[in-house]
């Protein structure tokens, strides 16, 4: 189960990033545009930038950590279910979301 912390620890390994606030809740910027945020949605999701492309992929193939709700439908991003996510599943999440961001 992961926690809050786990993303500071790991969303520190990039460059250029730089803790903040999205609607009042814990997030991580880069370069002013949001990279990973707890969502003020859906309690203990961290919500990060995703291809449109492959978030219905990426929910098809793990639903119980991967899915979307209609306030974020037709926006390119994925909530992550903190109690389900490990390490590997954040970092490539983190990651995905700040290529997204640099490219």
């Amino acid at each position: 189960m992961a926690k809050w912390e786990d993303v500071q620890r790991l969303v520190r390994e990039f460059p250029d990033t730089e803790e903040s606030t999205v609607y009042r809740n814990p997030a991580f910027k880069v370069r002013g545009k949001s990279l990973a945020w707890m969502s003020p949605h859906e309690k203990g999701a961290l919500v990060t930038r995703a291809d449109p492309d492959e978030i219905p992929l990426m929910i098809a193939a793990n639903p119980k950590l991967y899915f979307t709700t209609p306030h974020y439908a037709g926006h390119p991003m994925v909530l992550t279910r903190l109690e389900v996510a490990g390490d590997d599943d954040l970092r490539e999440r983190i990651e995905d979301s700040y290529d997204l961001l640099s490219g």
